[in-house]
């Protein structure tokens, strides 16, 4: 019998893309932003960076590379999770709104931090108002699903169950009425691996 799956976001997740978000624009502009509220949810508010310039966001986007994509830091207790979540029984796979081009550098990124896990669905993000992460994740038919995005629980399949992953408050996207598409909550993926193990 095949072993149950479990999906599984990258950044916000698994993946700490506001940390990398520091790296990159000390990168690309020089110096390493400070730290304005650790706990904003956009990168942008988290840090003191001012809004760009046309020609100086073109020039940010292109850090944002394969060597980029291959190298965000794990969020810390998410690498012991999944391996109890995968010494329990289940399989995972990381279904991730990036672009198709960089679907190897997560996988490579994800496996060089010691995850294990070895499939990564690249889906891309159409700016729809529907998740462009519904058919991938309901196509895997998975029994669980765990985001900390609120909008990408949208179009899942009823039977599939839905972990929203809080995390930093401040500005955050997960409020409102749309918080019943979550099945359930938790501040971080430690705290879903106990959740999902106790039963």
């Amino acid at each position: 019998m095949p072993r149950p799956v479990i999906a599984l976001d990258a950044d916000g997740v698994l993946l700490d893309f506001n940390l990398a978000y520091a790296h990159v624009w000390g990168r690309a502009f020089g110096k390493r932003p400070h730290e304005r509220d650790p706990r904003a949810y956009w990168p942008t508010d988290r840090w003191h960076v001012p809004e760009l310039a046309p020609a100086q966001w073109e020039h940010f986007r292109t850090h944002f590379d394969q060597g980029f994509w291959s190298a965000v830091p794990a969020i810390e207790g998410a690498v012991s999770a999944c391996h109890r979540l995968h010494k329990a029984g289940f399989d995972l796979v990381c279904v991730t709104a990036l672009d198709l081009r960089y679907e190897a550098a997560r996988l490579n990124n994800l496996r060089a931090l010691g995850f294990p896990i070895e499939r990564v669905l690249a889906t891309g993000n159409s700016g729809t108002e529907r998740s462009p992460k519904a058919d991938a994740v309901n196509e895997l038919r998975p029994v669980a699903f765990v985001d900390d995005y609120l909008p990408y629980l949208r179009g899942v399949h009823a039977a599939i169950h839905t972990a929203l992953i809080l995390r930093e408050p401040h500005g955050s996207p997960n409020a409102g009425s749309e918080m019943s598409l979550a099945k359930s909550m938790h501040a971080d993926l430690a705290a879903f691996s106990h959740h999902w193990l106790a039963g």
